[in-house]
């Protein structure tokens, strides 16, 4: 099948319901319109400011740097887009670039636009667009670039226009409500065909700023506007406006088509640990494709916050969890990004590791040792930032130990020694403390008393197994690291991992928690499951079938949540049902697709809880990239040789016969995974 993916089917006409495109580098996320010279949104990683809603720090829209407006006479289209007809777009996954079309007509007048938009991931500052239009008749037009400040709440701190900004169109800084952060924009334009030179309006206060030119647009010919705008957070930089200029002036060096190819290259090369699966259908094939663009499209060695649970991807009709960055984005996302995407992985690990102090501090407000991390973390400070009393937050305890796990992983992926010892082991030495000071010695061993798993219950339940099996792995993979860099391992350390209480039920089945009932409220979660994978906690084989019966019985009980219904497929080839497998498969993946360019749903939408469509969820992503590059395959991620990682016979879903994947990274060497329904186990090669 080769590296180039299956994109998306091209769409026409008005998007009703449905999302609109997300297109983003790791650095900037737009959403799109269909009709892309309407402003859409901008996130920007690590601008933040008060949310509308709740008084929280959370990432907020900036002004909206690709905006256009096309106008003849007194006519504008976006004072009048019900002028609009023929609306198409299309998504080519392979450069991550955007393609849009549409035509505006003006009595007997008819003008074809199309809009070329794409997020540059060699200059990840940088979103460029190319808008091109052709006319059945010859007439004037005015044609205007814009940095859309409308639907932005914040003001803008300095502006420069016109003579001021001899190296473009203009520059703005702008700083969200709250004055938490700020970001600045710079903006440049060319119309070759233009008459004359632009004319810069509202030079002053906090509106848009746009530069205006009159083309003679002749039928049959072709007239462009190129729009190349550069947005930089505070948070990497001090004076982001300078530094945007100073961006800005590089891209326009480099020139719209040359920013363009390095783009299409930078994408051409992630492309190189597609997952390919053989005997998949088309459309099975097009989602894995779609879920590895838009997790690649959402993490970068430039992401300064991480990530969040939408990448950077927001919309007005929902909360997008206010960019916070949560525990699922260290469980899910950070072990594909480290054999796909390594340096974006590394970049997520950074937000953890710039506020360690952040994570001492709160262990210590809870009277403990060592580090613990938010349920919630704020973008730009790190500390818990969700909203309310926070009772989610309280009772988590899971939480920090996949944050710590994420840096085990990216140990034994990376086998960077000195990123060992200066970073990821006093995140994992600390984390281990802080579990030593928040378990409790009872007769039965080291208990954990009112904590939640993935089920978000009012009463925290005791003896969480899916935390409890989460702590064992952490603990065994602390001591392994720590002893290979000749560190001090505490003896309480391994006394918890011989001694973790775990609640085992005399049928053998791993119960989520002490008095478990599988009819109680959230019962079918299946977190003993994720304790199996992608936990790897060593059941016995009489605990590992009475629990996986237990729970894949009910799973039309829970399949519509988010996050573990990814496991799924996993879990059903553990049993040796490729049925099974497949179709849940379908109900705990595919059945979230959101039609319009694969935007993966938090939700399914048939679920009680779907309120609106809202995607692209990275959970969910996250989690079907690691069924596909460990769980089906058998890998676990170990101190081992890479050509041990398979750790049990392939099993995959009815129809599959392969999952490959040309090239992973393991210790900075390429490798390739090759996974054959039946085999004693998964191979990595060096490629």
């Amino acid at each position: 099948m080769g590296w180039e993916p299956l994109s998306s089917d091209p769409v026409d006409g008005f998007r009703g319901d449905d999302l609109p495109a997300y297109v983003a580098n790791g650095l900037v996320g737009l959403r799109v319109r269909e009709i892309p010279m309407l402003p859409g949104s901008a996130i920007v990683n690590g601008v933040v400011g008060l949310h509308a809603e709740e008084p929280v720090e959370a990432a907020v829209p900036v002004p909206y740097p690709l905006a256009a407006d096309l106008g003849i006479g007194e006519t504008w289209l976006t004072e009048q887009p019900w002028l609009i007809s023929d609306a198409t777009q299309r998504y080519d996954f392979a450069g991550g670039e955007l393609f849009s079309g549409f035509t505006f007509h003006i009595g007997e007048l008819a003008i074809r636009v199309e809009i070329l938009t794409f997020a540059s991931r060699s200059d990840p500052a940088l979103v460029l667009q190319r808008i091109e239009l052709t006319a059945d008749s010859s007439c004037t037009v005015r044609l205007r670039a814009d940095i859309a400040t409308a639907g932005s709440r914040g003001r803008a701190d300095e502006r420069k226009a016109g003579q001021q900004a001899a190296w473009g169109n203009g520059a703005m800084l702008w700083v969200p409500e709250g004055d938490f952060s700020c970001c600045g924009i710079a903006c440049h334009s060319e119309c070759p065909q233009a008459t004359d030179e632009p004319c810069f309006r509202d030079k002053h206060g906090s509106g848009s700023l746009n530069a205006e030119y009159s083309v003679e647009l002749k039928r049959g010919r072709t007239v462009q506007l190129e729009q190349i705008a550069a947005l930089v957070p505070s948070l990497v930089h001090h004076r982001p406006m300078d530094e945007a200029i100073r961006r800005l002036a590089k891209g326009k060096e480099l020139g719209f088509d040359r920013l363009r190819d390095l783009n299409r290259e930078s994408w051409r090369e992630l492309w190189e640990g597609r997952i390919v699966v053989d005997g998949a259908s088309a459309d099975h094939q097009r989602l894995i494709d779609a879920g590895f663009f838009y997790l690649n499209s959402s993490a970068h060695r430039s992401s300064p916050a991480a990530t969040s649970m939408f990448g950077l991807a927001s919309w007005p009709n929902y909360n997008y969890y206010f960019g916070h960055v949560m525990w699922d984005i260290d469980a899910f996302c950070v072990p594909p990004l480290l054999l796909v995407q390594p340096t974006a992985a590394r970049s997520l690990l950074g937000f953890r590791a710039r506020h360690v102090d952040a994570a001492r501090m709160y262990a210590m407000l809870d009277n403990k040792d060592g580090l613990r991390f938010p349920w919630e973390a704020a973008p730009r400070s790190g500390e818990e930032a969700t909203p309310g009393p926070g009772s989610g937050a309280a009772h988590a305890a899971h939480v920090s130990l996949h944050v710590a796990r994420s840096f085990a992983l990216q140990a034994e992926a990376e086998r960077d020694m000195r990123y060992l010892r200066e970073t990821g082991w006093p995140i994992l030495s600390g984390v281990a403390d802080w579990l030593a000071s928040r378990v409790t010695w009872t007769t039965r061993g080291f208990e954990l008393l009112r904590a939640t798993g993935p089920a978000e219950v009012p009463e925290p339940p005791d003896n969480d197994s899916f935390t409890l099996m989460t702590a064992y792995d952490l603990l065994r993979r602390t001591i392994r690291i720590g002893l290979s860099i000749g560190a001090e391992i505490p003896s309480n350390w391994r006394d918890m991992a011989e001694n973790l209480h775990l609640p085992v039920r005399s049928d053998g089945v791993i119960a989520s928690h002490e008095e478990f009932r599988i009819s109680e409220p959230k019962g079918a979660t299946p977190s003993p499951l994720a304790g199996l994978f992608p936990m790897n906690y060593p059941a016995t084989g009489r605990q590992e079938k009475a629990t996986l019966d237990l729970f894949l019985s009910h799973w039309p009980d829970y399949a519509g949540s988010p996050m573990l219904p990814a496991f799924y497929p996993v879990w059903a080839a553990m049993r040796g049902d490729r049925a099974l497998a497949l179709k849940l498969f379908e109900e705990g993946y595919v059945a979230y697709d959101k039609g319009r360019f694969h935007q993966c749903l938090e939700y399914r939408e048939d679920h009680p809880d779907s309120k609106v469509p809202a995607g692209p969820f990275m959970a969910n992503i996250g989690g079907m990239l690691m069924t596909m590059l460990l769980g089906l395959p058998g890998i676990e991620i170990s101190d081992a040789d890479p050509s041990e990682w398979g750790r049990r016979p392939v099993v995959l879903p009815s129809g599959w016969k392969g999952i490959t994947v040309d090239r992973l990274w393991v210790g900075g060497t390429p490798m390739r995974m090759e996974a054959t329904h039946g085999a004693a186990q998964a191979r990595l090669l060096k490629a």
